[in-house]
């Protein structure tokens, strides 16, 4: 009797070991997908990668994951605003948005329209 109960306790144990591991695999997506990330299904693929590899990758994944967050993007301004180059072409480009809708306000009418015959 109770060589079958010590059977059933390994029988389960092997189980949940297994789909322990197919869960834990999983996590890197789990944030992803919570962060919204651009690369979800790559993480994803790459976790079933990581599955066959014996999770040799999924650190890497984790950290891959964990970058990204949709409010500030990649993080690497560090909640400062752009400044240098990107600001100035940003800026001017601004202004010649603007100047261009000023000039297409003043645009004089078509050539045959303007002819009084």
């Amino acid at each position: 009797m109770l060589d079958y109960i010590a059977l059933g306790i390994l029988i389960f144990a092997a189980i949940v070991l297994f789909y322990g591991i197919i869960v834990m695999h999983d996590i890197p997506y789990e944030i992803a997908v919570h962060r919204n990330h651009p690369h979800q299904d790559a993480i994803h693929a790459a976790g079933w990668v990581s599955l066959f590899t014996l999770h040799a990758l999924w650190p890497f994944l984790w950290i891959w994951a964990m970058l990204y967050r949709e409010d500030r993007g990649w993080g690497f301004n560090h909640g400062k605003p752009a400044s240098g180059p990107a600001a100035e072409l940003e800026r001017e480009l601004a202004e010649l948005r603007q100047r261009v809708e000023q000039l297409e306000g003043r645009t004089p009418k078509a050539p045959d329209e303007q002819k009084e015959v």
